[in-house]
């Protein structure tokens, strides 16, 4: 199961897919329509790819890499420092170009292979997760890293790759060389804008006004279940599972935190697109009172620990009961810190 990456630039194709689909139908729409639903396509794929690309250049991507790593420490990878790595050239067609399915690229970027065997302190890590700007994620399992040339490229005939082309930083595969690896990871693998890489799942911690609490003091407070179906996307059952976790304000509570009436919570994740403030991502203290707000630290009848291919080891879940206005509310993954402002 993997989720389609709704940032991949491909509303104007969804749209031409579905205009397609309606000629066999017996109202097909005007030309004219067709004309304005292109135009609204073409102007939504614009403002998405803006919206990528503000604020972070190139030359300021860095590849952060996290979980169990041979220090236990976070490693950070500068864009000077990438350039070195990217020592290898692959060969292949690119999943993402449709308008020549067949024609052949030379991506130039870092074995993720090189990056195990440098950083990887467990050598029994089965998967490993890379999450992108825009909060997308994919996972792939460590033997086929070692096994497959799999590379973070860098560029793409010798050209660094644009934001709108999936840069700077885009998971290939190597399809032409090695088509089995289409067959094990479709094109919805190749990953843009990628920012994070993480080794198995990371030790789970969360940052409370700048106070550090782990997931073992979360496990101490009262523990709540919620059966929803799920609005992360990733590798989620798409029918109803259950959450659990620990409600918001009882964290908050935990950090001896008292918020006010007039105070709300700005939950921050790891993705680029999580760390800045946003309505999407800010409770108000009257919804936290009325209903189950929770970070969810396991899943399941048998409350299995959230991995990071899920996007564990921390999430923000909302119980369907909440009022109506929690509906914009983003489900974050990768919680990492909690503002109250």
């Amino acid at each position: 199961m993997v989720a389609v990456n709704t940032c991949k630039n491909l509303v104007l194709v969804s749209l031409k897919v579905a205009i397609f689909c309606l000629v066999g139908c017996t109202n097909q729409p005007t030309d004219q329509q067709l004309e304005v639903w292109l135009k609204e396509a073409g102007d939504r794929n614009a403002e998405i790819l803006a919206k990528q690309a503000k604020n972070i250049q190139q030359s300021q991507w860095n590849l952060v890499i996290q979980g169990q790593t041979e220090t236990g420490k976070t490693v950070t990878l500068n864009w000077s420092q990438l350039q070195d790595l990217a020592t290898v050239n692959i060969n292949t067609v690119d999943a993402n170009y449709i308008v020549n399915p067949n024609k052949l690229f030379t991506f130039t970027g870092i074995p993720v292979s090189d990056l195990l065997q440098e950083f990887m302190a467990d050598k029994n890590i089965t998967e490993i997760t890379f999450v992108c700007y825009d909060a997308y994620q994919v996972t792939i399992k460590t033997e086929d890293l070692l096994k497959y040339p799999i590379i973070l490229a860098i560029a793409r005939d010798g050209q660094a790759i644009s934001r709108s082309d999936g840069g700077p930083i885009y998971l290939i595969f190597p399809y032409t060389q090695y088509p089995e690896t289409k067959q094990k990871y479709d094109d919805g693998m190749w990953a843009f804008y990628v920012t994070h890489m993480i080794l198995g799942t990371e030790t789970g911690k969360l940052s409370v006004n700048n106070q550090e609490i782990n997931i073992s003091k979360l496990d101490e407070l009262q523990q709540v279940t919620i059966k929803e179906e799920v609005a992360y996307g990733a590798r989620w059952p798409s029918d109803k599972i259950e959450l659990h976790g620990v409600r918001l304000k009882d964290v908050l509570s935990l950090a001896s935190i008292k918020m006010q009436p007039n105070q709300s919570v700005f939950v921050r994740g790891k993705p680029e697109i999580y760390q800045k403030s946003s309505d999407e991502q800010t409770l108000p203290f009257d919804i936290l009172q009325k209903c189950d707000v929770i970070l969810a630290t396991r899943w399941g009848k048998d409350k299995q620990p959230i991995p990071a291919s899920l996007g564990g080891p921390i999430t923000l879940a909302i119980s369907k009961k909440c009022p109506a206005e929690t509906e914009k509310v983003k489900w974050v993954t990768f919680v990492e810190g909690l503002t109250v402002k």
